[in-house]
């Protein structure tokens, strides 16, 4: 009788701290949504990017510029207001912005251009690997949002000088100078070794 009565209480208490367990679960996995929907509608708050062309210059090349279009072209369509909508979109942006730097138009095959690329490329990509994370981090997430905006702005600001530079006339002989001070064109200063000379080792 005694060892029924302790095996019933045993399971009585079992029982009812289980039902405390999952109790318990139920109001952590509803505090994680909560938590979660704040995050998401902080980032679709601030998910605003400079999706149409600033400049002359880069307004004009987006017909020759393929890449640069279809990248703007991704920027302007916001996602629908869950997680895995921003995660595709990231992941869009990320494969878009990674595209940029295959085909560059001849006329911005430039360090200056390839270097903002480059930048913005990265902010695009740490972008991606913000919004995959379990626990995304909205404020870093926002401020990447305006570092990518701020890295659009520089890139087609210096499409723009590019372009102003280029429509500058060359005064009298400064191709030929060009020339002379380009180092891939200059005389190597490696002596030239006559092979039927005979040599001392």
């Amino acid at each position: 009788m005694k060892y029924s009565s302790f095996v019933f209480l045993m399971l009585v208490l079992l029982v009812s701290s289980c039902k405390d367990e999952v109790d318990n679960r139920v109001l952590e996995n509803k505090k994680e949504v909560q938590k979660q929907e704040v995050i998401l509608k902080n980032i679709q708050k601030n998910w605003n990017f400079y999706d149409t062309p600033l400049t002359d210059a880069s307004e004009k090349s987006l017909s020759s510029w393929n890449e640069f279009r279809l990248f703007l072209d991704e920027l302007s369509q916001e996602p629908k207001n869950t997680a895995n909508a921003y995660q595709r979109k990231a992941k869009a942006l990320s494969k878009k912005a990674i595209a940029l730097q295959d085909k560059i138009p001849f006329e911005f095959d430039k360090p200056q251009i390839k270097s903002r690329i480059a930048t913005l490329v990265t902010k695009v990509r740490m972008l991606d690997l913000f919004i995959h994370l379990d626990q995304i981090p909205d404020k870093k997430v926002v401020l990447l949002i305006a570092e990518i905006n701020l890295e659009l702005v520089s890139l087609q600001r210096q499409m723009d000088k590019i372009v102003e530079k280029s429509k500058i006339p060359l005064e009298e002989g400064e191709s030929e100078l060009r020339r002379m001070l380009d180092s891939t064109r200059a005389i190597p200063n490696t002596p030239i070794i006559d092979p039927n000379i005979p040599r001392v080792e």
